[in-house]
């Protein structure tokens, strides 16, 4: 929760700027105060009556308001708020940022204040993917200022890919992190994630298809809340998450070994992918063509790390959450599956060829626990990941 914080929310122009108004309502809700800003531009997308309707406050947007300036000079106005924060964060206005430039009110309050700053980046995929921002993003971050998002999806203007602002609630969850506010703050939480790679000779192997784009993105989700998140993955191609304890391991063996090894925890997410089995014999050498034939490979089943812990009579985590990649009778078969290793949550996902979901950008996901099934919409996968870490600090409370 946020009671008694206060934000300084500098809205700026772009069609994301609909979703500020969310943002008020969802700060204000877990007791933040907010003192709306709104750039000239903003103010083509929303209006100053609509922001203070919902701020409760009054709405600053001229650097020569006289009137405004001996209510509350700029400096003031600048360093009187905890945190501020800037969504929608348009191109113009990480540029203005990076370059220390100050020719309108917002530039100027980012410019004097002594405070965290937070932005949440929304552009279009090329103005995001162009080497200027992506420049003055990296200059931002080395100077200190937090990021939320952005994230794949759909645009106003039709094209695909990064550059989506982040939702309301994904920013408030970084808002709480920042100020140490997360509902998930000293709690420790295991996600293990990405394929393992189980050796048939030094240069092959048995995998499954994941790019480990959704565990990834749980532990980001995970960390924001507050959590201290150990990340145990296979050989992912995603990289790992910032700010959370690494683990990698290649086999599934490793991964169980790796699962124990960051007892205890007070939940644990098995993302990963784990291969259902290992050549019992892998070749120290290369396997090589020859008049012998096909090489004779024996297999042997790798442990069950989803029921290992599910099952655990000692030192069970407070919530254990399985996932399930399926290509038929989705739902069927993670309710069977739920039953037989004993999680308490389990996430299933059709994964046929022509979903896109194995390896793509989004996930649709059916959550299966005790009480029944609940059925998402489709959705990227940092979202999916933000609404589970969301239910998970509910139900560690």
């Amino acid at each position: 929760m946020l009671n008694g914080k206060s934000i300084l929310l500098i809205v700026g122009g772009g069609i994301a700027a609909f979703k500020a108004l969310d943002l008020v309502r969802r700060l204000r809700e877990r007791g933040a105060a907010v003192t709306p800003v709104l750039t000239g531009a903003g103010a083509e997308f929303v209006t100053p009556l609509s922001l203070s309707a919902l701020a409760g406050q009054q709405v600053y947007r001229d650097l020569f308001d006289l009137t405004a300036e001996a209510e509350m000079g700029h400096i003031e106005l600048s360093r009187a708020s905890d945190m501020v924060v800037v969504a929608p964060a348009t191109a113009d206005l990480m540029g203005k940022m990076a370059g220390g430039l100050a020719d309108d009110l917002a530039s100027t309050l980012l410019l004097a204040t002594d405070k965290r700053v937070l932005i949440a980046p929304a552009m279009n995929v090329r103005m995001w993917d162009h080497p200027a921002t992506r420049r003055n993003a990296e200059r931002l971050r080395a100077d200190g200022i937090l990021f939320a998002g952005p994230t794949d999806g759909n645009m106003a203007c039709g094209e695909y890919g990064p550059g989506r602002m982040a939702e309301p609630l994904e920013i408030v969850s970084a808002i709480e992190t920042a100020l140490g506010q997360g509902p998930l703050t000293g709690r420790h939480v295991l996600v293990t994630s990405g394929p393992t790679h189980e050796p048939i000779d030094p240069v092959r192997y048995i995998a499954n298809r994941s790019s480990g784009a959704q565990g990834t993105a749980i532990a980001a989700a995970l960390r924001d809340l507050g959590a201290q998140v150990t990340f145990v993955t296979g050989p992912a191609v995603v990289p790992a998450p910032a700010g959370v304890d690494v683990v990698p391991v290649e086999t599934a063996r490793q991964m169980l070994a790796a699962v124990e090894a960051a007892d205890p925890a007070d939940a644990a997410i098995f993302a990963a992918a784990v291969a259902d089995w290992h050549v019992t014999e892998a070749s120290h050498q290369k396997i090589k063509k020859g008049a012998n034939g096909l090489p004779e490979l024996g297999f042997a089943e790798n442990p069950d790390i989803l029921a290992a812990v599910s099952q655990r009579d000692r030192g069970r985590p407070s919530l254990v959450v399985g996932f399930a990649a399926e290509t038929e009778k989705v739902v069927e078969h993670a309710t069977a599956k739920r039953a037989r290793k004993g999680c308490d949550w389990l996430l299933a996902n059709d994964v046929s060829p022509g979903t896109g979901i194995m390896g793509g950008a989004e996930n649709k996901v059916h959550l299966v626990t005790a009480d029944g099934v609940e059925d998402w919409p489709r959705m990227d996968k940092n979202a999916v990941a933000a609404r589970l870490a969301a239910k998970i600090a509910e139900a560690l409370g």
